[in-house]
């Protein structure tokens, strides 16, 4: 059997697992010792080294699966963003940004790029010619988000790979909203993919993870950072993300199908006023999603009208989960306000489109119609409230 040329799910189940030599178990075993010998052995293994037993196989996995030669895990989605990014730039580079990006991303670039003299622009204009405009002399690097949090802004990757290589610059994807599911960027010519891994490749809410992968060469660069930074994940904790992305395929392809259920029943709700959903043929970035998306994702957001207040609405819900974070196997949803734009200024916010009225809604495995029912009869009672008050 060709082992680099199997299917999705046989990947997540069976690529860089460990072998129980020992008792022949199931499962991977975990090998939780910060020790390892010196002399007489052929890798020096330690765990901020990024290459313990456990560490290794899954950064196999998580490669095979992103098809691209090596990755490394870190120990958080931004550890993961922020080695990339000062492992390429230095001191008078400059970077271009798109400006719809996770709002931790956004405050990393705006609170520490200029301690280090790392010059960076944002681009508004979501096309290629505004990422173009943007280039310098002193560009080393274009970094994207697609689809992007939360409003899910969609960006040509073939168009961006080539113009990178056009003008000699490495381009970096954050790729946590579509999964390795959805799209491989990396195939597309994307130079460096970042993920949260505590998002879709974990799934259930229960650890916290990031992942770069890229070249060997690319990752050699990351290395010499990250072992500096100290930024790499415990081993037990490596070997949970290496079982729950033994079922990524399954999960991804049953919110896919939820996400994009929810999003049309939104969109004709008289109540909501508008909806942001790549699969969505309303959605201005369709055409582009639907070239280079196998599948529109889990996430999505809208805005309620004037006559619901969006913190009452959460309250309201009984099966949806108010909560941080996201991509988990039960559906949850915030306010990028409160939340995941929390960081950022007003004005900062309204540059990007986000307003109190968005909802981000994360969708899980639950059965589509549930989650309708759950939200309907949360609007209904947000309403009737209303009604009282002003009687």
């Amino acid at each position: 059997m060709d082992k680099e040329n199997i299917g999705f799910n046989t990947i997540c189940t069976h690529t860089g697992e460990i072998q129980d030599q020992q008792f022949k178990g199931a499962v991977s075993p975990i090998y939780l010792s910060t020790s390892y010998a010196f002399e007489d052995v052929a890798v020096k293994r330690y765990p901020r080294y990024f290459n313990t037993p456990n560490q290794e196989a899954l950064c196999k996995k998580i490669a095979h699966l992103e098809k691209g030669e090596a990755s490394l895990i870190f120990g958080s989605g931004m550890a993961a963003i922020s080695t990339t990014l000062l492992a390429f730039l230095r001191h008078g580079d400059h970077v271009v940004l798109q400006r719809t990006i996770y709002g931790g991303t956004m405050n990393l670039v705006n609170e520490e790029f200029d301690k280090y003299g790392i010059q960076y622009s944002y681009v508004d204009q979501q096309n290629i010619l505004g990422f173009e405009e943007k280039i310098k002399k002193n560009t080393k690097l274009i970094y994207i988000e697609t689809p992007s949090n939360p409003l899910l802004t969609i960006i040509d990757i073939k168009a961006i790979a080539a113009l990178s290589k056009k003008h000699n610059i490495l381009s970096v994807i954050d790729n946590t909203f579509a999964s390795p599911v959805n799209q491989n960027p990396l195939e597309m010519g994307i130079d460096i993919v970042i993920h949260s891994a505590t998002k879709y490749l974990g799934g259930h809410s229960d650890i916290l993870a990031g992942a770069v992968i890229s070249s060997q060469a690319h990752i050699d660069t990351v290395f010499q950072l990250a072992k500096n930074l100290g930024g790499s994940l415990s081993d037990f904790t490596v070997w949970m993300l290496e079982r729950s992305i033994k079922t990524l395929g399954l999960r991804v392809k049953k919110q896919n199908q939820n996400a994009k259920k929810i999003a049309k029943w939104l969109e004709k709700h008289e109540d909501i006023e508008k909806v942001y959903y790549p699969g969505l043929k309303s959605h201005p970035d369709y055409a582009i999603a639907k070239k280079q998306m196998k599948g529109y994702g889990g996430m999505l957001s809208f805005e309620l009208n004037d006559t619901i207040d969006a913190s009452a609405f959460q309250k309201a819900l009984k099966l949806i989960k108010s909560s941080m974070s996201l991509a988990g196997v039960e559906s949850t949803i915030l306010s990028p306000t409160k939340t995941s734009h929390s960081l950022l200024s007003p004005e900062e916010r309204k540059l990007q489109g986000i307003n109190d009225a968005l909802l981000r809604l994360s969708v899980g495995i639950e059965e589509k119609n549930d989650l309708i029912q759950d939200i309907e009869q949360a609007i209904k009672i947000v309403k009737s409230q209303a009604v009282s008050i002003e009687s």
